[in-house]
């Protein structure tokens, strides 16, 4: 297989380095932008290659040795071979110019960050290990470099032949204050299979069902209207976050990195006051919790049900109403009987996932007068898309924050202030 010399240059979102080879880019994984590469192409496309280290010839002075042996085979990380500081810089220059590319004028990006090792509380084993990367293969592991003392524990003193069978989610924490937890500050939930009703597929070897005598038709799969966890009193996780205890399904969402979590809820909730508050994409309300110290009313808005009913628990004897439908339903059909009974919004908390903010959202808050806005998020382009938005509304972009909670790799977590402008 042919060989080509490439010089690294700007690394991109997924943490990939982008080159050219006779004009077409190339995307590598593990480089540093900089460095002389002897590369060769795994996969080519239309528009673009993509390509695999044979050997660095010219190293990055950022370039260190992995302190993980599975590093690399592992899909977890993929910046592990560069020093920390490096990493922080590259992933401040991933959400500037994602920002910058929706011409928005970035202020300086203030950088939060904590441990860049034995942070990560959350994770997700294959039959008692983890998902080789790029493949099925699972890789059995007695210990993790980024999980936390606790998630360690249980896996050095539990042999992975001993470990439950499956997908299975654990959630392993000092903060653990529910009781009793599976080991000592871990708490296990088994993966809850959906039954597949026998319409939906053909089995391999029977004849195709029939309706007098003639075939039916494929049915087109309905996917469930609210999807996420189980609501199971068993998988009940209660951690002491800043003071306040938050319960969730370990089978759900939770963030992973608690320490993290904890710096950055002063800056997403802290300053606010008033009478309405307005969390959408609440989850379980973790946020909720703490605005609810400051306002007189908080309105939850979350289409997974099941978190909505840990949200409901987590808020209990706190002035708040929640709808468990999406935000796109509650701004058609709910946001304008809420302000005509309560009043209007002080302050907005909006935390949506990867795909970003629907356009209904970001529409009716770029066009609201809601005096501030703190918009999270999991992906630096639509957050820059949905930021954008209102601006153009008419809001100003105060203060940029770049939540590191996941060292070691490229996932970029952030927050925007957003003022409107009178």
């Amino acid at each position: 297989m042919p060989t080509y010399r490439i010089t690294a240059e700007q690394m991109v979102t997924g943490g990939d380095c982008i080159s050219s080879i006779d004009g077409k880019k190339v995307f590598v994984p593990l480089a540093i932008p900089g460095e002389e590469l002897e590369i060769e192409i795994t996969k080519e496309f239309r528009d673009y290659s993509q390509g695999r280290i044979v050997s660095v010839l010219t190293p990055s002075p950022h370039r260190v040795q992995p302190f993980c042996p599975r590093y690399g085979r592992c899909g977890g990380c993929n910046m592990m071979h560069i020093d920390g500081a490096r990493q922080q810089e590259l992933r401040t220059s991933i959400l500037r110019e994602a920002f910058q590319r929706e011409g928005l004028e970035v202020p300086e990006i203030e950088v939060v960050a904590g441990a860049d090792r034995g942070y990560r509380a959350r994770f997700q084993l294959h039959d008692g290990g983890l998902m080789e990367r790029g493949s099925n293969t699972i890789i059995r592991l007695d210990g993790c470099a980024c999980a936390t003392p606790e998630v360690n524990r249980y896996l050095s003193e539990i042999p992975p032949a001993d470990r439950p069978k499956g997908r299975v989610h654990l959630f392993g924490s000092s903060a653990i204050t529910s009781i009793p937890a599976d080991y000592d500050k871990i708490v296990i939930a088994h993966e809850v299979e959906r039954q597949k009703k026998k319409e939906e597929k053909v089995l391999k070897g029977q004849p195709r069902r029939t309706i007098n005598g003639r075939p039916m038709k494929k049915q087109k799969k309905i996917k469930p209207r609210f999807e996420g966890t189980t609501f199971d009193p068993a998988n009940r996780c209660t951690i002491d976050l800043l003071g306040k205890e938050i319960s969730f399904d370990v089978q759900g969402f939770f963030q992973s990195n608690l320490e993290l979590l904890g710096k950055a809820i002063p800056l997403i909730t802290g300053g606010l006051s008033g009478g309405n508050a307005l969390d959408i994409y609440a989850g379980v309300g973790t946020f909720s919790v703490f605005l609810a110290d400051t306002f007189s009313k908080v309105c939850l808005v979350e289409h997974n049900r099941d978190a909505l009913a840990w949200a409901e628990a987590n808020l209990a004897g706190t002035a708040h109403e929640s709808y468990g439908v999406s935000a796109d339903s509650w701004i058609k059909n709910h946001a304008a009987q809420f302000t005509a009974l309560n009043g209007p919004f002080d302050a907005v908390v909006v935390d949506p996932p990867r795909s970003g903010m629907e356009k209904t959202v970001s529409s009716w808050l770029a066009a609201s007068d809601i005096p501030s806005i703190r918009s999270l998020s999991c992906d630096a382009a639509t957050h820059a898309r949905d930021i954008a938005q209102l601006v153009k509304g008419g809001y100003r972009l105060d203060r940029l924050f770049l939540l590191d909670f996941y060292p070691q790799t490229c996932h970029i977590e952030s927050l925007a202030w957003l003022t409107k402008v009178k």
